[in-house]
């Protein structure tokens, strides 16, 4: 199974310690695309069109300059790196051993600068998001559909690809034709801010209750344990299920 998760925009990197080695992260065949990207992102500077071309006020500069020093900045494990109300409301930290090496397995987190990775994998806090056109690389969006269907085709093996991204990150990666009817889309009617923490809650209850769904329906019935849930079938054949969760 499958549980795909957006990055957040706030990041947090601990204060000391070794910097990230890229050849210990998950999906080692997207090595040369994140390579691509990130020497494409460095080349920007830390200058006021870096600023402009990421969409960064003047006032967050700074997290602008970081992009600089990817090499060298401590790594921190991605459960962490990721911040705000989706990952407060997963909250790794706190499952038991056995749903945390579940939600090791089956969370990855699609990411504008790595394409994919785990919750354990070392990263650094950086400032890009998917919607940017990177000079010598283009819309990234783009570039990541070219590199992200087959190891995330893999990594779903036989199960359901729970998807809780957001449009921007959705537009990354769409499950293949074979994938596609074991591909549900988690929708939370209201505020951003309610879905962003109803999906967080979703996720960590898919790692609580340890089944690896097969099915859109019985991966539905899971989900339905704990929150008011309407399950609607594709609108048209390569489409996605779509869950729609009431947040609680």
């Amino acid at each position: 199974m499958l549980v795909l998760l957006p990055p957040s925009e706030s990041k947090w990197n601990r204060p000391r310690g070794r910097p990230a080695d890229p050849g210990t992260w998950s999906f080692p065949g997207l090595a040369q695309a994140r390579q691509r990207v990130a020497t494409s992102l460095q080349a920007l500077g830390d200058g006021s069109e870096a600023a402009a071309v990421l969409g960064v006020p003047e006032s967050l500069r700074g997290e602008v300059a970081r992009n600089l020093r990817l090499e060298q900045l401590p790594a921190t494990p991605a459960a962490q790196v990721y911040t705000g109300v989706l990952y407060d409301a997963l909250d790794l930290a706190s499952l038991d051993a056995a749903a945390r090496r579940r939600a090791q397995r089956w969370l990855v987190v699609v990411s504008a600068l790595h394409g994919a990775v785990r919750p354990a994998d070392r990263v650094t806090a950086y400032r890009l998001a998917m919607g940017v056109d990177l000079p010598g690389v283009g819309p990234l969006a783009g570039f990541w559909r070219a590199h992200l269907d087959a190891p995330l085709t893999a990594a779903a093996g036989r199960g359901v690809v729970v998807d809780c991204r957001s449009a921007a990150y959705a537009a990354a990666w769409r499950p293949g034709p074979d994938l596609a009817p074991r591909w549900v889309q988690v929708r939370v009617p209201g505020a951003s801010h309610m879905a962003k923490h109803t999906r967080g809650l979703v996720a960590r209850h898919v790692c609580e209750a340890g089944v690896s769904a097969r099915s859109v329906p019985l991966l539905a019935d899971v989900v339905a344990g704990a929150f008011a849930v309407t399950l609607h079938e594709p609108a048209r054949r390569g489409a996605p299920w779509v869950l729609d969760v009431e947040a609680p």
